[in-house]
């Protein structure tokens, strides 16, 4: 069965509730629940200026400039259109976003930055790592791993009820958005889900993300 092309993939079809979907999708972006939780993650570890600037380290190399090589790439016309549907777009975005997270790692572990940032940067390269390798493969959804890490990530530094109230809506809302927009199957949805939860837990028995 052949796979119907995205409803916002023609600039015509973007009006109404099609238009809202792809602001919000664009918007909750995984780039931008990153920037949220690193700076949540540095000013609870590290309250004050401290905390806010080791948050900008992360926020600059995780997620400002991986944003700036996906607008470098759309303005040089290397990939058609900003959410990249043809997987084989993906590629350098990807391997971009693994160097930057692993340069957020090095930074923030080798000058004494907060372990849940480093930890969070280290997750970041194995999840983006993870996800490049599939992606030569088979379309996953970024959008829903990084949604589903987000959420576990803030019930295990938090608490639970914290993510049931702030991560679940998130994961819910971003998983719908992207299924209506017919950007991925439920089998894609399904897998960024499980991606996201493994990535998080497997780095907890190695300490990460149990306290601060």
């Amino acid at each position: 069965m052949k796979k119907l092309p995205p409803l916002d993939l023609l600039v015509q079809n973007r009006t109404g509730v099609i238009r809202a979907a792809r602001v919000y999708s664009n918007v909750v972006s995984p780039p931008v629940m990153f920037a949220v939780v690193g700076l949540a993650f540095g000013l609870y570890a590290r309250p004050g200026l401290v905390g806010f600037l080791w948050a900008a380290v992360y926020g600059l190399l995780v997620s400002l400039a991986p944003i700036l090589v996906v607008l470098y790439l759309l303005r040089s016309g290397r990939i058609a259109e900003l959410h990249m549907s043809n997987t084989r777009e993906r590629h350098i975005p990807y391997l971009s976003a693994v160097l930057f997270a692993g340069v957020a790692y090095g930074l923030i572990a080798g000058f004494n930055g907060p372990d849940l940032l480093r930890c969070l940067a280290l997750f970041n390269v194995i999840e983006l790592a993870a996800l490049a390798a599939i992606n030569s493969l088979w379309l996953i959804s970024l959008h829903a791993t990084g949604a589903m890490a987000s959420a576990v990530l803030v019930g295990l530094v938090f608490g639970w009820p914290v993510s049931l109230w702030v991560g679940i809506p998130l994961v819910v809302s971003v998983c719908w958005v992207r299924l209506f927009l017919k950007r991925h199957t439920m089998a894609q949805i399904l897998a960024g889900l499980g991606l996201g939860t493994a990535v998080v837990l497997v780095l907890v028995p190695f300490g990460c993300f149990v306290s601060a």
